[in-house]
């Protein structure tokens, strides 16, 4: 009896031992956690102010916040401040979050936010300058450290929108810094969920969690971004189980993931609408000929019933079925349905040949012309069969089409330079009058109005009530005269929507992603099931 009890005794003993070991190691496994994911699209810096592509946006997300934040469904949403609101028609008060630190224990005040307002003017060789979301503010005012105004010229509806692009940086750190010093890692002090591991040009990028962040400590200790730009490579990586995660799935892959028990495809409809700009401004454009090649004597596109004859000439459903391999849905808006601005009255264009037909007869083509479709072949969702197949289209109803794509380092330049007479682009905002006044609204250097609007449309009306929306600070107001500005302009067809784009991830099985509409990849927002 006693040397069963002294078992019993020493058999408890080992087993308290092995339990006071064993949850140190299971808490250092979860502690230890690490995220991998693998991503399309290069990061070409880690200086948030230093250039306006959305990679780098994606990724200065980890490492800093912004004033405002905006979730997954495009809803703004506080950020270092807890609230915002418009005191008088010129002037915005943001009152700030209290508490928070920088990564290098700092505290966090308007200081800070004045400096990060101030410091995008300085970058004079920005190559994608964020000025364009600061030039409305003409005052900064601290009233107290916690407490911001921001002053414009005009009343300014967007100016949070605005600030949600502008990241906040640590004005001890950032102050005397160079682009080049937060591509070190030296001045990359900010306040967000991760803290600056390394980073690797064109290769990977390395965070660690900030275990004191304020809203609240990510799941993962570790999160590696790999640069796999190449479809085949990104899709290898995860099928090896190398990256636990892949945005910008291939379409030719995803009904092969779809059937795999290891994983699980996470997608939404994105703020990107592809559509096609039309040169309206030149009496001749390059283009366009008669059928025998001849040029025209005037510019077709010009007209109002021919822009329209090739509207109705696209079979939109078709298109995203097939072209798109499912991964688009048709569009009539330049915005994504849920988006400020976007126009429930506008249909989407039904297909119509014989409709198409009957209009070119009526605006002086009964026999068509010739025309060369142009559009990038690396940018969009199988960008390069986009075009292809609306040339098919096209040419059913008598448009004599040819094709020609060029990787994006070419086709931008090209398209910018007014080389082309029809091209495709696409387009993401969260804000109808922000794409209409950058994509339709009459070209002005010295405003940025029209900076992307490549086919030179012009039309006052719309410039008005783009104006009027953005001058709007009452919300509701606001978008009323952004959808007005929106079914003006494209039952002008200023420009000719084809499909909202859907944004897909993979996802290894046992984690969790909540898809954006941005289309951007936050590692904080991956969570263990």
């Amino acid at each position: 009896m006693a040397l069963s009890f002294k078992k019993k005794l020493l058999s408890l003993a080992f087993s308290g031992i092995a339990a006071t070991v064993a949850l140190p190691l299971t808490a250092h496994s979860v502690a230890a956690a690490e995220l991998k994911i693998g991503l399309f699209a290069d990061v070409s810096t880690l200086d948030p102010h230093f250039n306006n592509i959305a990679p780098n946006i994606s990724l200065s997300s980890h490492l800093f916040d912004a004033l405002v934040n905006v979730d997954a469904t495009g809803k703004l949403i506080p950020g270092l401040a807890i609230s915002w609101k418009a005191i008088d028609p010129t002037t915005w008060e943001f009152k700030l979050r209290r508490g928070v630190k920088f990564h290098d224990g700092s505290d966090f005040t308007a200081e800070d936010v004045v400096f990060s307002l101030d410091r995008p003017a300085t970058l004079t060789n920005s190559p994608g300058p964020f000025t364009s979301y600061t030039k409305q503010i003409v005052a900064k005012e601290i009233v107290d450290p916690y407490t911001v105004r921001l002053k414009t010229a005009t009343p300014y509806g967007p100016l949070a929108l605005d600030v949600s692009t502008i990241f906040i940086v640590s004005k001890k750190a950032a102050q005397n810094a160079t682009t080049e010093d937060f591509n070190s890692g030296k001045a990359l002090i900010g306040t967000g969920p991760f803290k600056f591991g390394s980073f690797k040009r064109g290769d990977s990028i390395e965070l660690v969690r900030n275990d004191s962040y304020w809203g609240g400590k990510a799941d993962w200790d570790k999160v590696t971004f790999r640069i796999l730009t190449s479809d085949g490579a990104r899709l290898a990586a995860l099928l090896a189980g190398e990256v636990d995660a892949i945005d910008s799935v291939p379409p030719a892959d995803v009904p092969k993931l779809k059937t795999n028990p290891k994983f699980e495809l996470v997608q939404r409809t994105s703020w990107r609408t592809i559509f096609w700009t039309l040169d309206q401004s030149r009496d001749k454009t390059p283009d366009i000929t008669d059928k025998s090649g001849k040029p025209l004597d005037k510019n077709p596109l010009k007209d109002i019933r021919v822009r329209q004859a090739i509207s109705k000439a696209i079979n939109r459903q078709a298109l995203t079925e097939r072209t798109l391999e499912g991964l688009g849905t048709p569009a009539s808006n330049i915005v994504a349905p849920g988006i400020l601005g976007y126009a429930d009255n506008l249909k989407v264009e039904k297909y119509d040949p014989e409709g198409a037909k009957k209009l070119l007869a009526a605006a002086g083509y009964p026999n068509g012309f010739a025309l060369t479709l142009h559009g990038p072949n690396n940018r969009y969702i199988n960008d390069e069969r986009v075009v292809q197949t609306v040339a098919q289209f096209l040419s059913r109803v008598g448009i004599q089409t040819k094709v020609e794509t060029f990787p994006l380092s070419v086709y931008f330049g090209k398209a910018r330079n007014g080389d082309f007479s029809v091209s495709l682009l696409g387009w993401g905002t969260l804000a109808g009058d922000f794409g209409l006044r950058t994509l339709v609204g009459t070209t002005d250097a010295s405003t940025g109005w029209g900076s992307w609007n490549w086919g030179k449309y012009s039309n006052p009306q719309v410039d008005k009530l783009v104006q009027s929306s953005l001058a709007s600070v009452d919300e509701k107001q606001r978008q009323e005269f952004a959808k007005q500005a929106a079914t003006v302009a494209l039952t002008d067809y200023a420009v000719i929507p084809l499909h909202h784009q859907y944004a897909t991830w993979a996802v290894r099985k046992g984690i969790k992603y909540t898809p954006r509409i941005d289309e951007f990849t936050f590692a904080h927002q991956f969570h263990p099931q």
